[in-house]
């Protein structure tokens, strides 16, 4: 579904990974390949299924670190906690998460918060 032309199945098939949380792992490239796409939505559920991943999403960390910054407050948010469920292998991330502390919108710097301390910074 990530590969379909429309991104609303996109976002479907991004949610849908994101329900079964670390037996999702074999999807990692193809939903980091998702955070770049042009539709917030499918961004936004690309890293909710990553953070849902957990750990074993380590190697999305710099596509997520980069969606901390995201122009859409969700995709922000969502990238942001999805770091903090990676854990400590999000290490790299504090900086872009202490700036998102700043962020504009609440949700985000709650989310940028929470995750730092998960993450040990």
């Amino acid at each position: 579904m990530l590969a379909d032309s429309d991104p609303e199945v996109q976002a479907r098939g991004a949610f849908g990974l994101s329900r079964h949380g670390p037996d999702a792992s074999p999807a990692v490239a193809e939903l980091t390949e998702a955070l770049k796409r042009p539709t917030a939505l499918v961004r936004q559920n690309a890293a909710l299924a990553l953070g849902a991943i957990g750990p074993a999403a380590a190697g999305a960390v710099p596509a997520l670190t980069e969606a901390v910054a995201d122009p859409e407050w969700a995709v922000r948010r969502q990238a942001s906690l999805a770091l903090g469920e990676i854990g400590p292998a999000a290490r790299s991330a504090i900086p872009a998460l202490a700036k998102r502390e700043q962020d504009p919108n609440k949700q985000v710097r709650e989310a940028a918060k929470q995750s730092r301390k998960k993450i040990g910074g």
